[in-house]
């Protein structure tokens, strides 16, 4: 005769059994060898029972923008500088990587480990530069996904958790829920689907809260990186051609899809400030989205001493 175990017990039960599988095909060590140095973390106020303070730029010329959303926002402060449509929902493309990486790496996976690529991974991915077969790391996936926006590389990520990709694309919304993006929902872990959602201020503060882990922000800021799958060599460059120029990048990531535009969220260090989180949603082309991203570090540059107190907070 089998004992039922009650509800609470089942479900600590499943969770331990997922867990003790991680471990097993992937393993639960943190993997200290790749810890590199990387910028100091930026404060973080709780967004989610705080709403920011939104200066005032009345009397100051308007930076010239074409996207559809901007936002400039100061996470030591919780002040926004600058916005335009920023608590809008918009699709975010490929920026919904940054919510893959952080949930997959809460797991604290041996990122050693080695996984195979599936031809479910593969199908219709767009952007990538792996094959069904392959074996590849874990760290390796990692940085495919951030530096090259690589669609496999997340998908494989979301596979091979505890979860499997289903759940693990619950977690990235429980995460978003858990940092106070009211705005933003996934539906898959690459940013492929136009249903992953959010507003341009929900992703200036997800940047931020990647920026603050070492081993994304280490990644994100490596203009190009050389990895060996199990059948061949491959280098890609970093698609955030910021690292490339005069701004003092501490991360970022970019995002195209038709129904986002062209997308950048970044972390940025300007002279005399603390680090500045600086996002641009729907931006008519890939060069437009880096430029429009350089013209409000400038704005801000330029004009930061002169905004005014808070003057307004947004709806609940």
């Amino acid at each position: 005769m089998r004992l039922a175990l009650p509800a609470r017990r089942r479900i600590q039960f499943a969770g331990i059994c997922a867990l003790l599988l991680w471990s097993g095909t992937v393993g639960l060590a943190p993997h200290a060898s790749r810890a590199a140095a990387s910028a100091p973390p930026v404060p973080v106020p709780d967004p989610a029972h705080d709403p920011p303070r939104t200066l005032s730029s009345d009397g100051l010329p308007a930076p010239r923008l074409g996207a559809e959303a901007a936002v400039v926002y100061d996470p030591a402060s919780h002040e926004i500088l600058w916005e335009s449509n920023s608590f809008t929902r918009r699709p975010i493309a490929s920026i919904t990587k940054v919510m893959t990486a952080l949930v997959f790496l809460e797991q604290q996976p041996d990122l050693d480990a080695d996984v195979v690529v599936s031809r479910r991974d593969v199908r219709r991915a767009s952007t990538t530069y792996l094959r069904r077969g392959e074996r590849v790391s874990l760290y390796n996936l990692l940085h495919l996904a951030l530096v090259a926006s690589d669609n496999v590389a997340a998908r494989v990520l979301a596979r091979v958790s505890p979860w499997g990709t289903r759940g693990f694309v619950e977690q990235m919304n429980v995460k978003a829920t858990e940092l106070g993006l009211r705005g933003t929902t996934f539906t898959d872990p690459s940013g492929l689907h136009s249903g992953n959602v959010s507003t341009a201020y929900d992703v200036s503060r997800l940047i931020v809260q990647a920026t603050n882990r070492p081993v994304i922000s280490t990644i994100m800021r490596k203009t190009s990186y050389s990895l060996r799958t199990s059948r061949r060599r491959l280098r890609v460059r970093n698609t955030n051609k910021l690292l490339q120029g005069r701004l003092l990048v501490h991360g970022g990531k970019t995002g195209y899809i038709n129904a986002s535009g062209y997308c950048l969220a970044t972390v940025v260090k300007l002279p005399d400030r603390e680090p500045l989180s600086i996002v641009v949603l729907g931006a008519g082309s890939n060069s437009r989205r880096f430029r429009e991203v350089r013209r409000l570090a400038d704005w801000v540059s330029e004009h930061g001493a002169a905004l005014s107190p808070p003057t307004n907070r947004p709806a609940d």
